[in-house]
């Protein structure tokens, strides 16, 4: 399955980038990409797991850049 979804409050680009090399290594994602500018992320990730992988990304995200939003 492949998504777009909004991710609000990213700080700097490095940032998005952890975060995107971090959800990169979640078993089942096949594909995401961050764009800072403007602050999308599209994943493209195994249909039986998507809810278990944006909750994942959440985390990682929290432990990245805590004040991160990622509107799912």
């Amino acid at each position: 399955m492949k998504k777009a979804f909004k991710f609000r409050d990213i700080e700097c680009a490095n940032c998005a980038q952890e975060i995107e090399d971090a959800a990169a290594k979640i078993e089942g994602v096949n594909k995401v990409r961050i764009n800072f500018l403007s602050e999308r992320m599209t994943l493209d990730a195994d249909d039986a797991r998507f809810d278990e992988i944006i909750a994942e990304i959440k985390k990682i995200a929290k432990t990245i850049e805590p004040d991160a939003v990622l509107e799912a």
